[in-house]
């Protein structure tokens, strides 16, 4: 029995890495994925270009203004003097947002009165609109506080600089709010099952196309001997990637591991176990590679969509969320984001390996119970 597998190893090992443009595929494509997922797709918003409408030209604008600019969210483009100016900016899209100030704004603020200021957005990206806003109202609530601040002191009405209320916000896990130590990690599980579903599902398809798959059949192997000899090595190919890959976002992207690296790879077992049973799946049911492709991919994009990585579960609708329960990748996510943040361990990441356990072993019995009726 171990004979057969190990020439079956040998056998897959050869057909793999014989051809450059797998290899390629393999350990060069993930590489470069991860280092472009890892630059392209952030939400921190920063150098937003601005311009400003100063029609006030007062000190308090100006050092307003200056706080805008001094920070790294905002980039002083251009000073206008028109709506129309403003207008023709955002159109062409030369600035996302424009700061105006109305005549009077430095007198009311000195006289103590509210003074109105507008900020316009290009609002065409509702999400980088969003934080925007978010941004430009901290500033200017900063820049309030100071300014009620400095008047009470000169009104001498026990401003000791102390504020009756305040808030001290800390994040954890993620001190700076990177949204790269968020994506990364998902990086890592996405790009996995694509590669393992990929060359699982073209495996056994393959020897149905060239005709090898009566050849092996009338050979001593056994249906389980052959799916064997068919995943291991993919697995193999997959822990590869795992470790490259978080290589490359650790000492790259200085993306923080504080959890035990070997439960990483025990919970990458279990995610592989439900990759590979699925890309069987999906090889036994397709009559030629291209077949397998398509199915392949018509798994895969909605299990990338439906799995938390760009858009929070919890906002889908209740039908949805429950299909997201079947979705390998849902359980993944939180296990490596859990391993590489939280440093969580076993005792909190249990329920999601345990689910994973479940459907690899589902998914490999049906894939296998598939193929032997295939071969039948």
């Amino acid at each position: 029995m171990f004979e057969r597998i190990k020439y079956m190893l040998m056998k897959e090992f050869i057909q793999i890495f014989r051809d450059p443009r797998m290899r390629a595929v393999i350990f060069v494509m993930p590489i470069v994925q991860v280092l472009v997922f890892g630059y392209a797709v952030t939400t921190d918003v920063k150098h937003v270009p601005i311009a400003v409408y100063d029609l006030d030209n007062s000190i308090a604008s100006r050092e307003l203004t200056a706080q805008f600019t001094e920070t790294e969210y905002f980039d002083l483009a251009r000073h206008i003097s028109t709506d129309i100016e403003a207008q023709h900016l955002i159109d062409r899209g030369e600035v996302q947002a424009v700061l105006r100030f109305d005549h009077g704004f430095g007198a009311d603020l000195r006289s103590g009165r509210s003074t109105p200021l507008q900020l316009l957005v290009d609002g065409t990206d509702s999400n980088t609109a969003g934080i925007v806003l978010d941004y430009a109202a901290k500033i200017v609530g900063r820049y309030s506080n100071d300014v009620l601040l400095t008047r009470l002191d000169r009104l001498g009405g026990g401003a000791s600089g102390t504020e009756p209320l305040a808030v001290e916000s800390r994040a954890w896990f993620n001190e700076n709010l990177e949204s790269r130590n968020f994506y990364v990690p998902g990086v890592i599980a996405i790009l996995v099952m694509l590669i393992t579903l990929m060359l699982t599902s073209m495996a056994v398809v393959r020897e149905k196309e060239v005709g090898t798959m009566e050849q092996i059949m009338v050979t001593p192997i056994t249906p389980g001997e052959f799916i064997l000899g068919k995943t291991v090595p993919f697995a193999l190919i997959g822990f590869a990637d795992v470790l490259l890959i978080t290589l490359v976002a650790v000492f790259w992207f200085q993306v923080p591991i504080r959890g035990n690296l070997l439960l990483l790879f025990v919970a990458t077992g279990l995610y592989i176990m439900t990759t590979l049973g699925i890309g069987l799946l999906i090889s036994t049911l397709s009559s030629t590679q291209q077949q397998a492709m398509m199915s392949t991919f018509f798994f895969y994009f909605p299990a990338v969509l439906l799995s938390g990585f760009m858009f929070p579960i919890a906002n889908m609708p209740v039908i949805v969320q429950w299909m997201t329960y079947g979705n390998p990748l849902r359980y993944f996510l939180v296990i490596i984001r859990g391993i590489f943040l939280k440093g969580v361990g076993p005792s909190v990441l249990w329920p999601q390996m345990a689910v994973l356990l479940l459907m690899g072993v589902a998914t490999l019995w049906f894939a296998m119970s598939r193929f032997k009726k295939t071969t039948a």
